[in-house]
């Protein structure tokens, strides 16, 4: 009996058949990639929250803050507090992840006791606060953990501690400002242009548009706008190639847990910073008046450490470096430090944690010393 020829697949008339079924099984492969890049997508702008990485204690609850310990409170030598930024973002930058903790970089060389101003998003009944009321409970903070305390100021975080220090400088052991505009029309950034440049009314648009606050995701707008490739491209597209790999989708979800979730400030509170900060550069010039008194950087004469970052284009380093001459501090106890990086690595960078903060918590060892 004769067998019936078998016809190889590569004949011709067979192409579309294969064609049709490999299209199948790279179409469902890419339908499937595309709803779990769009899942993973959603849940990072803004489908998480933010996590603090060491574990702490709360201190104190109050209005504007929640103050918490970590390590060992009671600890030999001055505690330390970290002022964290107050400008839109939690906490979670002085603790975002493990091996990535500003927090617990400082436990680790040799400082037994941290606090942290976890800074509130503010509620409308808080939006008539202003900057006193921030100073006040960072002095609440100050006292209650034994009146005399090191200060970390991040970001703008830095400047409140210069003010409590100005204004209360027996409380102040030693003063770290780290990415801190202190001059704010020293250099040339885009956010002293931006300042400059734009109206008052513009940003009080803003907060009556934010109901009396100035709203996280307005700012969170703003920021994403200064590098709009990398946000609103690069991020996406990033993620896209990377879905498959879930070490970069987990280190993209620490991250965004932080970014991706901006509070809201006092209306007040901010319509001031920009007025008399960024436009009048009052605090740097000593007009600032704060909880009832004019203040001078020339009162801050504890030790000092100045840390800015080569390429940070929100606190340019010379805003940082100039209060070298504005404190009253002795030039032979002032540090200053400029590193690689932007602003952000100041604060959570791996490498600028693992090659800076060391000699900064050392450095506060040596000055808490009773």
């Amino acid at each position: 009996m004769t067998q019936p020829t078998k016809i190889p697949s590569a004949v011709p008339a067979f192409w579309p058949m294969q064609l049709a079924t490999q299209l199948m099984s790279e179409g469902a492969e890419l339908v499937a990639r595309n709803l779990k890049f769009v899942a993973e997508d959603l849940k990072l702008h803004g489908g998480l929250k933010p996590v603090l990485a060491t574990p702490n204690r709360v201190r104190m609850e109050l209005r504007s803050m929640t103050l918490r310990d970590y390590g060992k409170p009671g600890a030999a030598g001055v505690p330390t507090l970290v002022d964290a930024p107050h400008a839109g973002h939690t906490a979670t930058i002085a603790d975002f992840a493990p091996g990535q903790s500003l927090v617990q970089t400082l436990l680790d060389h040799g400082i037994g006791h941290v606090a942290l101003t976890d800074w509130k998003s503010a509620t409308p009944d808080m939006k008539d606060l202003d900057i006193d009321n921030y100073v006040a409970d960072l002095l609440v903070a100050v006292d209650d953990l034994g009146g005399r305390v090191n200060l970390v100021g991040l970001c703008q975080g830095g400047w409140l501690s210069a003010m409590l220090a100005a204004r209360f400088p027996e409380k102040v052991n030693a003063l770290v400002l780290a990415g801190t505009p202190v001059d704010t029309d020293a250099g040339d950034g885009p956010i002293k242009r931006m300042a400059h440049a734009t109206p008052l009314s513009f940003y009080e648009d803003l907060v009556q548009a934010g109901g009396g606050l100035m709203r996280g995701r307005f700012m969170l707008q703003g920021w994403k706008g200064m590098h709009p490739d990398e946000h609103y491209f690069k991020e996406h597209l990033d993620l896209y190639e990377h879905i498959d790999d879930p070490a970069y989708v987990a280190k993209r979800e620490v991250f965004e847990r932080w970014y991706e979730n901006p509070i809201d400030l006092p209306g007040r509170w901010y319509l001031q910073a920009i007025e008399h900060l960024f436009k009048n550069n009052d605090l740097a010039h000593g007009r600032f008046v704060g909880l009832g008194r004019t203040l001078s950087l020339r009162s801050i004469t504890c030790p000092a450490y100045l840390l800015a970052g080569a390429a940070d284009d929100i606190t340019t380093p010379e805003q940082v470096l100039a209060a070298r001459g504005l404190l009253g501090t002795p030039p032979e106890k002032i540090v200053e430090q400029t590193v690689p990086g932007g602003h952000i690595g100041l604060f959570m960078g791996a490498r600028t944690l693992r090659e800076h903060w060391p000699k900064i918590a050392r450095w506060l060892v040596a000055h808490s010393r009773h």
